[in-house]
């Protein structure tokens, strides 16, 4: 049955004044946008009061695993995401060859999760994503193929440079993963294995990504003390591979390190003159989330999982760990040291054992346990196996919206989701419309949309998405703009937003009335030739 959205408020994704019209969804696709009259075939949806926006689009999303045991994501769906982008920071699901199984579900625990419900034999990208295809996902996935994933296929999990051979076979895993459907590369230059990399090895896969038009993600190599020589290396990558760059969750860590923020835009902007193309895509809180196995130093993490975890049993390397902690490693981004033990919280632990922990301090936990908080945070990542989430509190919302203004910005949620999670899982595109454009009207809500759906569209080449326009696909949210918010707090995180009254996807409700429809209409979007498509 065709659907028509009646009597809304239009804001196409492209930053052109709202507008008055009709919407009308035959089938996957807008057919017609104007004054439409009402016939029997129709399904009349009254979005009188309300705004018409495409869907959302995420593109810092970690439901990689989640999405094969529970495919509507409703985290996501509930606040008008209708596409996320998978496969980030350079630690994902795919490609996994056998033999790693084991150690890489360890590795990949403290960011996607873990899960024995899934069958792990799919090898590569083309398995993982025929996965996702027959789970029937609620929202449209797409797919960057992670550095560390290339590097234990090519050469193991050690702290080690490639060999000639090695960096061959790396640049063929890249290739056929992008003919896979891959839509980029991505990487996380503080997480193990990628952290183990040079920026030689990074531009010899870009410059495959390059050939399809594809774009490199990065979490970079610092976003606190060393933040400077992080971004020029980035650039470097871009200016050598000829790749298009696109910042992860970007931002500046630490209050000693705000005085850097007009050189880090400085260096956008003089990368961008030089004709690289950079894009960067943030989160609208001032806490960050992340595995809470990165506060422990560089070097404890050397040979994988398993061996973070022989070194946490050993008392003599924790003093060690401590000491590297309190007093800093060159070039490492010490969380501990931008945030301090009160200010980050654990949101996720794996066991029965230590459900306590979660929702607590690190100052907390050590005093529920009786004992010092770095033991106390060290016996945690041990029985835990390092599968533990944490949030991290490390800015102010001056930085925010100074970021969220700059025209390289798009939305993101870059949300985990286990346990008791950050906030941004749950609100983060609602707490823009709500909080950013109707309260502190930092923005327009037509620069906020266009930063939410056409913005990162355009980025990723996802063909006829992003947009309300006769021919795009119809992936629509329409919302309340007197209402719409976000719900969660970092203390009670697990709420569903406000005003986000009706989401579809492909054509079909997801969301109506603001209730979940039970609906699963999404599709796996691949890389074919330059554009991303069903």
């Amino acid at each position: 049955m065709k659907k028509l959205i009646k009597g809304g408020r239009v804001v196409d994704g492209t930053k052109k004044p709202a507008y008055a019209a009709d919407v009308l969804v035959e089938n996957d696709k807008i057919v017609k946008i104007g004054n439409i009259d009402t016939t029997e075939d129709m399904e009349v949806i009254d979005a009188t009061g309300l705004v018409v926006a495409p869907g959302f689009i995420d593109t810092h999303s970690h439901s990689d695993l989640q999405i094969l045991v529970d495919p509507e994501v409703r985290p996501k769906i509930m606040q008008g995401i209708t596409t996320e982008v998978l496969g980030q920071d350079g630690i994902s699901m795919a490609p996994l060859p056998p033999q790693y199984i084991s150690p890489w579900r360890k590795n990949l625990a403290g960011l996607d999760g873990d899960s024995d419900e899934i069958d792990w034999n799919y090898q590569t990208t083309e398995g993982y994503l025929k996965m996702l295809e027959h789970v029937k996902p609620g929202l449209n996935e797409c797919y960057l193929v992670p550095h560390g994933n290339i590097r234990m296929e090519a050469m193991g999990l050690e702290n080690r440079l490639p060999n000639e051979e090695e960096l061959e076979k790396m640049r063929q895993i890249t290739r056929r993963e992008m003919e896979a459907g891959a839509i980029g590369l991505s990487t996380g230059l503080i997480y193990m294995p990628c952290a183990y990399s040079e920026s030689k090895e990074i531009i010899e896969m870009c410059k495959v990504v390059a050939e399809y038009d594809g774009r490199f993600v990065i979490h970079q190599r610092s976003e606190a003390d060393t933040i400077l020589d992080s971004m020029e290396e980035v650039i470097k990558i871009g200016r050598e591979s000829g790749v298009k760059i696109h910042y992860s969750h970007f931002k500046v860590c630490g209050k000693k390190n705000w005085d850097k923020i007009d050189d880090v835009v400085r260096l956008l902007e003089t990368a961008e003159k030089e004709g690289i193309d950079v894009s960067f895509d943030q989160y609208p809180y001032v806490a960050g989330s992340t595995m809470l196995g990165v506060i422990l130093p560089p070097w404890v993490h050397d040979g994988g999982t398993d061996k973070v975890l022989e070194r946490l049993a050993d008392k003599e390397l924790r003093k060690k760990m401590v000491y590297d902690i309190e007093h800093g490693i060159p070039g490492w981004d010490n969380f501990v040291e931008f945030a301090g033990l009160d200010k980050i919280f654990v949101t996720s632990v794996k066991t029965e054992k230590n459900q306590d922990a979660v929702g607590l301090s690190l100052t907390q936990l050590g005093e529920l346990r009786g004992k010092d908080p770095y033991e106390a945070t060290f016996d945690l990542l041990y029985e835990e196996e390092n599968a533990v989430g944490m949030v991290d509190f490390y800015g102010t919302e001056e930085h925010v919206q100074l970021f969220m203004k700059r025209p390289e910005m798009n939305a993101c949620t870059d949300g985990l989701l286990g346990g008791k999670p950050h906030p941004r899982v749950y609100g983060a595109f609602p707490r823009i419309l709500g909080k950013y454009v109707r309260e502190d009207k930092a923005l327009t809500l037509e620069e906020a949309v266009y930063k939410m759906t056409k913005k990162p569209a355009t980025a990723f080449n996802m063909t006829d998405r992003g947009e309300i326009r006769e021919g795009a696909y119809a992936d629509i949210c329409i919302f309340n703009p007197d209402t719409v918010i976000d719900k969660g707090t970092f203390t009670d995180p697990i709420q569903y937003p406000e005003g986000i009254e009706y989401v579809m996807v492909n054509g079909e409700l997801a969301v109506k009335h603001g209730e979940h429809t039970g609906v699963r209409n999404g599709s796996v979007l691949k890389k074919k030739g330059k554009e991303v498509v069903k």
